[in-house]
């Protein structure tokens, strides 16, 4: 891994993190996507992971930010039935565009922008990114524990330092 400066460290646990966040989600079987946790299905805590992170990672007030297009009002929300069913490629397809818009910002970051705030954002960019980190990591958890506590198999995690490996692989531990 480079460590020589703030933002490759930054990309690189980005890079991993979100590995092992299309990891889980390709270990949930397809008998658990609409089964119902605290009254939420499983979809629905996967998308409300990833909205938050596709809405908060950068700037959660960006004018510019747009939701996508399958967001319908409470749908990230889980104390609520959802207004909409997601299927897995929905799901896919707009983990695949905030990798994509996560990956642009990463390459235009250098150290000197980490401790700067957005526009009119009570925080700085470093502080939303582990911010992010943080809740990713949480959510992705639970995932992997509904997960584990259904099928006895956990999804695969990486170490620092452990390669991510090539496609085929075991998904799981």
């Amino acid at each position: 891994m480079r460590e020589n400066s703030y933002t490759a460290v930054i990309v690189e646990m980005t890079v991993r993190a979100l590995w092992e966040t299309q990891n889980t989600i390709d270990c949930i079987p397809d008998e658990l996507w609409d089964k119902l946790y605290g009254g939420a299905p499983l979809w629905q805590y996967l998308y409300h992971t990833l909205h938050k992170l596709d809405q908060w990672f950068i700037d959660p007030g960006d004018p510019g930010f747009i939701e996508p297009p399958i967001h319908t009002p409470g749908l990230d929300a889980l104390d609520a039935p959802p207004p909409v069913r997601l299927t897995r490629r929905d799901v896919e397809d707009y983990f695949a565009a905030i990798k994509a818009r996560l990956s642009l910002y990463l390459t235009s970051l250098h150290d000197e922008d980490l401790l700067q705030r957005p526009e009119n954002c009570p925080w700085t960019r470093f502080t939303l990114i582990l911010s992010q980190y943080r809740c990713l990591h949480r959510q992705i958890g639970l995932l992997m524990g509904l997960i584990l506590a259904e099928t006895g198999l956990r999804p695969k995690t990486l170490d620092l330092g452990r390669e991510l490996p090539d496609p085929p692989y075991d998904p799981y531990e």
